[in-house]
């Protein structure tokens, strides 16, 4: 046998039940010994069709349907879809729901990137920073609870405003998380930043120029970890955003470790605008006077029959909408998310597509992880924070 002809390079499939791979993904990899040459991703396990499913409901019961793509930022996905419907029924929700909205959405922000980064930190091999902040996100799931009922799919945004208002006490508390938050960060930041393993591990990892960036359509912490502070909530600010003071982040390198410093400024930078519609939320309405549109109250249904009918027809015909088209898109906790809404005049839309920041961060994995080890194919996957509902749809 001529010794001059090269090993073969061997097939390996990572998942889809890999706990690394961070949801139902498929990894068909090729190696050459530890070394990957080329990936290709298998997706589709998740795939329901949610698009399709849509054109067959009203409109307020394809809302849900959107608590169960990003299953971990629910409240993000929900306030897309409502603003495209906002925007065609040409309705401007009160001030006092639009900083409710503001508030749970930076909620939502912290919620998504502690268990981006503490489950990325998992699969480096440090627990500590998982139980740390499991339990401050146990505190934004109770918050989500006492405005909704639910922990995770709220259906707290609603056309025209949101379900209910705040309870008593919530604001206090919420801002008392706040304070609280900010030190278990700087634990966090103290364990990892500058620990020389996680250094060494994510450092030089990953690497994406800022042109690549561009080219893959990212956007979110994948692109301003590469050096562009691109934010939709500063470029074209929506709700209250443009009354709030924050900064945008960015990395330096575009590599693993830019990826986890820029979650976690995010994080201190949420806590920042949270604050500030604390101190300014006014009093007033939480949504439209419109009865074509938003349900009657609990306490007026106790005694009115027409309220009671109202009420019926609102959830079980829904209400319609003049033709039109709209795409809206939102500064999610993982990219840009946008949903494109088409309209003929019935109560159920005509066609829905989403635009998901996960589907298009997945599209790149080959060339970030080529040239890898196999351990870095972990770290690399754990930076891209994907989660399967918003990928596969």
């Amino acid at each position: 046998m001529d010794k001059s002809i090269a090993i073969r390079n061997f097939t390996l499939n990572f998942g889809p039940q890999h706990p690394a791979a961070h949801g139902v993904l498929r990894l068909v990899a090729e190696l050459n010994g530890e070394m990957i040459e080329r990936v290709d991703p298998h997706i589709g396990l998740l795939h329901r069709g949610t698009e399709k499913l849509a054109e067959s409901r009203t409109f307020m019961q394809v809302l849900p349907y959107f608590d169960r793509l990003d299953y971990v930022s629910t409240m993000s996905q929900e306030h897309c879809y409502v603003l495209a419907l906002e925007q065609l029924l040409d309705i401007k929700v009160p001030l006092r729901a639009s900083f409710i909205r503001v508030i749970f959405l930076e909620l939502t922000r912290i919620l998504n990137h502690i268990m981006a980064v503490t489950t990325h930190a998992i699969d480096i091999g440090a627990l500590t920073p998982f139980l740390w902040m499991f339990e401050e996100r146990e505190h934004i799931m109770e918050f989500y609870e006492r405005v909704s009922g639910a922990r995770l799919h709220t259906s707290y945004m609603r056309p025209g405003g949101v379900t209910q208002d705040l309870p008593l006490g919530l604001i206090d508390d919420i801002a008392s998380f706040c304070d609280s938050f900010l030190q278990r960060i700087a634990d966090m930041d103290e364990l990892l930043t500058n620990n020389r393993i996680w250094l060494s591990r994510l450092s030089n990892i990953g690497i994406l120029t800022l042109q690549d960036a561009q080219t893959y359509g990212f956007s979110g912490v994948m692109l301003r970890a590469s050096g562009l502070p691109w934010d939709l909530r500063k470029i074209q600010p929506y709700e209250i955003y443009n009354d709030c003071n924050f900064d945008v982040p960015i990395g330096t390198s575009g590599d693993c470790y830019d990826r986890y410093v820029v979650r976690m400024e995010e994080m201190r930078q949420s806590v920042a605008i949270i604050k500030q519609c604390l101190n300014k939320i006014p009093q007033g309405g939480i949504k439209v006077d419109d009865k074509k549109i938003t349900p009657p109250s609990r306490a007026i249904m106790k005694h009115s029959m027409e309220s009671i009918i109202m009420h019926f027809k609102l959830f079980t015909e829904g209400f319609s909408v003049d033709t039109g088209e709209a795409y809206v898109s939102v500064e999610a906790p993982k990219g840009e998310f946008g949903t494109l809404l088409v309209t003929n005049g019935s109560n159920k839309p005509t066609r829905l597509h989403i635009r998901a920041p996960g589907f298009f961060n997945l599209q790149a994995l080959d060339h970030l992880v080529k040239n890898h080890y196999l351990a870095d194919l972990v770290a690399i996957i754990g930076t891209l924070d994907i989660v399967f509902g918003e990928v596969d749809r």
